[in-house]
């Protein structure tokens, strides 16, 4: 059973919004680089005002890089493997119990 207390709920709280407040940090630096190289002319024009496409671009490679490389690293986790099917072995006998057809395989 899940049990869910005040700490807890605070705590996911507070570390979404420190989340928030990192992402909202990063965004108005980026914009402040991107505003500075649009007044400072270093970069030429038409190259600056492709700079958003290419941070849209980079972190969308980027997210996919974490997906794959999460996808890679997946844990498995053959002792919950052996709870999971006990647990529905029991659901299953419960059920049967109750007059429920499970109509299984096995």
């Amino acid at each position: 059973m899940l049990f869910v207390t005040c700490r807890g709920v605070g705590s996911d709280y507070y570390k979404s919004m420190k989340h928030i407040v990192k992402i909202l940090t990063l965004l108005v630096a980026i914009s402040a680089l991107w505003i500075g190289l649009l007044q400072t002319s270093i970069i030429p024009r038409s190259h600056t005002w492709l700079l958003p496409i290419y941070f849209i671009v980079s972190l969308g490679c980027y997210g996919l890089l974490m997906v794959g490389v999460g996808l890679m690293q997946f844990p498995t986790c053959p002792q919950e493997a052996v709870l999971l099917q006990q647990d529905i072995a029991e659901a299953k006998d419960f059920l049967k119990q109750k007059g429920v057809d499970v109509g299984g395989c096995d």
